[in-house]
């Protein structure tokens, strides 16, 4: 990195010396290693979750059931991993791959839920609880029923 000409504050700088300096102190884009990272984390995610349908298939659940327990199952580990402190720096290694629906959605709830513990548990944890994942819920809940009033008109 080239050597800056720093100027004393009181000095004003012209908007060219403002881009460029702006420019040489802006960390390089690294997209391609985030795209790798998130798919790689997020596959393996899926593929844990995969693994785990087809153990509770070998013990005799049905399919249907198997795929219930998996998604209770993965719900319980990202929570569990969050109040660790794992699913963080797992989220900070894999960016979007950790925002897999079932997992990250744990993640985002505990999340709000350990933040404002201090607050108490009613106006703290009940109350903040949903403050990032009441949108998802939100605007899932309306899509889903507007899909199913335009599924019920057209048959």
């Amino acid at each position: 990195m080239p050597k800056q000409n720093l100027r004393p504050p009181n000095l004003k700088v012209t908007p060219q010396e403002y881009e460029q300096l702006s420019k040489s102190m802006t960390p390089k884009p690294t997209i391609g290693k985030n795209v790798i990272r998130a798919f790689l984390v997020g596959g393996l995610i899926c593929v844990f979750g995969q693994i785990i349908i087809n153990s509770f298939v070998q013990v005799g659940l049905p399919k249907d059931q198997a795929s219930t327990a998996t998604t209770a199952l993965l719900i319980f580990l990202g929570a569990l991993l969050t109040g660790l402190g794992v699913y963080d720096e797992i989220g900070k290694f894999a960016g979007a791959g950790s925002i897999v629906p079932v997992t990250g959605f744990a993640n985002s709830i505990v999340s709000s839920a350990l933040e404002y513990k201090r607050e108490g548990y009613v106006m703290g944890v009940g109350a903040k609880l949903f403050t990032i994942a009441g949108p998802v819920l939100v605007y899932g809940i309306a899509t889903s029923i507007g899909i199913g009033i335009i599924v019920y008109f057209l048959r």
